[in-house]
């Protein structure tokens, strides 16, 4: 390595080899998540650019683990392979205000000249749900139980939702529900009247047909799976199985 120009050298070599020197630093930090502009120091305190370079390094450190580097550490990044040296640009900035040292520590510098950016919390993982597969609006359909994929949902649709199924037909069109919508589907087995369900319908228990359509119990007890589509007839089945309530819908743009 090569060895660094003194803060004293104001040659034209001195003040290139430095500023490739910075860039480079820069460079090599680019995989790490942190705010690498710098920060202004006031005008009324002077810094040489070693200095500078310095109290640079004290910030992004103490922003990106909550505590101080040591002496080590502020030398192995500015290039310093003298602890004494390094201890000679900390007295400065302490001279000047910025840092406050406790001599009888390894990590005790503060940066009285800078207030720590507090880390924000990583954002929640969006939800991810299982596409089972497609349903029959219309017809219906035999579902597919098997997963197709798993997709990563708005949080606002996949909260308290259990799986999504992709709808073909125009049987629920005037609920909004078009032929390729994705469907956001919270599992439960039972509905009230007025609810999207997703449910089996069959002459009996081993009903297998799925389909989407308007929960309603008559009065006596019939269960009527209603089209929103006027052109449609509604559906009375011997055994209905609810399988889910339809919570959320959204389509892709072609």
């Amino acid at each position: 390595m090569s060895r660094p120009c003194r803060p004293e050298a104001v040659t034209a070599g001195c003040r290139r080899v430095d500023a490739v020197r910075q860039e480079l630093y820069a460079f090599q930090r680019t995989y790490v998540r942190r705010n690498l502009r710098r920060r202004p120091v006031p005008a009324d305190i002077p810094l040489t650019a070693r200095q500078q370079e310095i109290w640079q390094f004290l910030i992004t450190y103490v922003d990106g683990h909550g505590y101080p580097p040591t002496v080590r550490e502020i030398g192995e990044e500015v290039g310093l392979a003298s602890p004494s040296t390094v201890h000679a640009h900390l007295a400065n900035l302490e001279r000047v205000g910025l840092i406050k040292r406790d001599p009888t520590k390894p990590r005790a510098i503060e940066l009285t000249g800078h207030r720590r950016v507090e880390a924000r919390p990583a954002a929640a993982e969006l939800p991810r749900l299982p596409l089972l597969g497609r349903v029959a609006a219309g017809g219906p359909l035999l579902a597919e139980e098997n997963v197709e994929d798993v997709v990563t949902v708005p949080e606002s649709l996949g909260r308290g939702a259990d799986f999504l199924l992709t709808v073909h037909g125009d049987s629920m069109i005037e609920a909004g529900i078009l032929d390729g919508d994705t469907i956001v589907v919270q599992r439960r087995d039972d509905a009230r009247t007025g609810d999207v369900v997703v449910a089996l319908v069959g002459d009996d228990e081993s009903a297998d047909e799925a389909t989407v359509k308007t929960f309603h119990r008559e009065p006596d007890g019939r269960i009527r799976l209603q089209p929103e589509n006027a052109a449609l007839e509604p559906i009375y089945a011997d055994h209905v199985q609810v399988l889910g309530k339809v919570v959320g819908v959204f389509r892709s743009l072609r």
